[in-house]
């Protein structure tokens, strides 16, 4: 058995700059350093959100091509940034991906001192449209950022089988602040920040 927690929400961007912009003008708050990933070719910004973080991530067009599709359906990404991805953390990653098969590829990573592996679909697309998380394991810590005044309400994933989704999610994690509803697929996320709740 393994149990997981809820680790991070994912912003998509043709460029890591443009992932930024957006969490800034949606949120309120400016995101901060990140780093680059080179076993996929990315890199990232981040943005605590308390007991969970933020990340705005792109294809790092100083990389070569990977070994591996990219995760998060980088590598054919199209339209403006927006949150479409969210990661869990769990304890044991084996286990969670033989009760979740569909959660890809076991990968190793490592980045400025940080140590993970990760579950990433040979094709880089999640289950459910994009709408199952990202598995993940912390071989470190995770990374410490600073406070931003910032704490995730609730996230929502709205899928035309809802019922499917949540069951799924059921098995996988307890938290109150995700839910599944139907409708067509999308994530959006309420943020409380010093300033009220925004919408992403």
């Amino acid at each position: 058995m393994f149990s997981a927690t809820l680790d991070h929400l994912v912003v998509t961007a043709a460029t890591v700059e443009d992932g930024a912009a957006h969490i800034q003008s949606a949120v309120g708050i400016a995101t901060g350093p990140g780093g680059r990933h080179a076993r996929l070719g990315t890199w990232n910004r981040l943005l605590s959100l308390g007991d969970c973080y933020m990340e705005a991530i792109a294809v790092d067009p100083e990389a070569g091509p990977p070994d591996h599709a990219r995760w998060f359906g980088l590598d054919d990404r199209t339209g403006p940034p927006r949150l479409t991805h969210w990661a869990v953390a769990v304890s044991d990653l084996d286990a969670a991906v033989a009760a979740h098969p569909h959660a890809g590829d076991v990968l190793s990573f490592e980045r400025n001192g940080l140590r993970w592996r990760m579950a990433v679909p040979p094709d880089g697309r999640y289950a459910f449209d994009d709408l199952f998380p990202a598995l993940l394991q912390w071989e470190t810590d995770p990374p410490s950022l600073p406070p931003s005044g910032a704490r995730l309400a609730s996230l929502t994933l709205s899928h035309p089988d809802a019922p499917a989704l949540a069951a799924e999610l059921g098995a996988l994690l307890d938290d109150p602040r995700v839910a599944a509803r139907e409708g067509e697929a999308r994530l959006s996320a309420r943020i409380d920040t010093p300033d009220g709740p925004r919408d992403l």
